[in-house]
């Protein structure tokens, strides 16, 4: 009896940081944007602290990722970080125009950038390989933490102003400091014996497999720029009501729970990563396909399910890849190259493509993110093909 309470302990305390994480992220995200123009901002000073945001990230994760690798200090670096991103949102709170809540806003950044990398490096580990739980299930709670942080958020925002997002968001990220204070200390008995890496940046982007996995999560990712940006604005000109693009944005986002919790582990049981990349790529180009096509209700409620696909499924398999790749202790490294600078520089170069594109052709231009998708097949049959060469010398030997 206490060895099964032993077991469950882990999965507890990954949920509760995953809970508090995304719902942090959840109640105060989506509605950022909105405080700052409640502020004063105007449009384009809105649009500069968002980029600026994300550059920052981009530079920050892999950094703090280097620091808690070369130390071993990723769980201590997780905690302060969120408990430090709760205060520096709390900031918002206090100053006004743009110097004042870009310093801030950026100080949130460098703070945020390692939070979500780290969580899924230490859920990973924590797991053992699937042997204690799936990581899918801490990253599926975590996803519909953010969906119910969001709604419940948007329902309170119109009776106490929107800074009760701040508020909230805020109190969040300090709840999930102190969740991962929570987690174990212990290292892996073959992490703690391996000397710790003097150049684990230059050791992770020489893993020719991890760069391979980065390439395709990057273009199936980045294929996802165009619907995230103009989506809505298509589906308005099209005569799509409001609180239908709504439901439709959360179809998407109970599809990817779906995967993370249940389809996602079962198809990772029959198909190697590379196989599930593949996929990822096949669904991301019929979904963008379809996009080019038609706004026909029925069709996009049909393709927003394969959302599912083209992110859950597509980064469970990215980290199972990432996981076999890469030394243990260069986990958060390789999260934050992976995350923050790869997806998040791939997401940022096709969303500055999507608008010309979109400006240009309207829907068609969906077919070029098609397109982006579809490029990730080869790298992805590359890396299914290299798992099978793997088999084969582990079956001589």
């Amino acid at each position: 009896m206490s060895d099964r309470t032993d077991d469950r302990r882990p999965l507890a305390r990954h949920l509760a940081l995953f809970v508090a994480l995304y719902a942090g992220y959840g109640a105060l995200s989506p509605f950022l944007p909105l405080f700052l123009e409640r502020r004063g901002l105007p449009a384009h000073e809105i649009a500069w602290l968002i980029a600026l945001a994300i550059l920052v990230r981009m530079v920050a994760g892999p950094l703090a990722g280097w620091i808690a690798d070369r130390w071993g200090i990723v769980r201590p670096v997780l905690a302060g970080a969120a408990a430090l991103a709760g205060l520096a949102a709390f900031g918002h709170l206090a100053v006004t125009g743009f110097a004042n809540l870009l310093a801030v806003g950026l100080a949130y950044a460098v703070l945020t950038a390692p939070l979500a990398p780290f969580s899924d490096a230490l859920a990973l580990a924590a797991s053992q390989n699937g042997r204690r739980f799936v990581y899918g299930w801490v990253r599926g709670v975590g996803s519909a933490a953010f969906i119910l942080a969001t709604s419940v958020v948007g329902w309170l925002v119109p009776g106490l102003g929107i800074e009760a997002a701040i508020l909230i968001g805020g109190g969040l990220f300090v709840a999930a400091g102190l969740a991962a204070n929570g987690l174990g200390t212990g290292r892996p008995p073959e992490v703690a014996a391996r000397p710790r890496p003097r150049l684990g940046v230059s050791e992770v982007l020489a893993n020719r497999r991890f760069r391979r996995v980065v390439l395709a999560a990057s273009l199936v990712m980045g294929a996802h720029a165009m619907h995230d940006a103009f989506a809505m604005i298509l589906w308005s000109r099209n005569s799509i009501p409001a609180g239908i693009a709504g439901l439709l944005w959360s179809e998407a986002v109970a599809a990817e729970i779906l995967v993370f919790l249940l389809a996602g582990p079962w198809i990772l049981r029959r198909l190697d990563p590379g196989r599930a990349i593949g996929l990822a790529a096949v669904a991301g180009a019929l979904r963008w396909g379809i996009s080019a096509e038609t706004v026909a209700l029925p069709a996009l409620v049909a393709i927003q399910c394969l959302h599912g696909l083209t992110f859950a499924l597509l980064h469970l398999a990215c980290l199972k890849e990432i996981e076999r790749c890469v030394p243990p202790d260069l986990t958060a490294t390789a999260l934050t190259l992976y995350g923050p600078l790869g997806l998040g520089l791939s997401s940022a170069l096709f969303t500055l493509a999507s608008g010309p594109l979109f400006a240009a052709y309207g829907a068609s231009g969906f077919w070029g993110m098609s397109g982006v998708s579809l490029a990730a097949l080869p790298v992805a049959i590359g890396l299914g093909r290299g798992e099978r060469s793997r088999s084969g010398e582990r079956v001589r030997t």
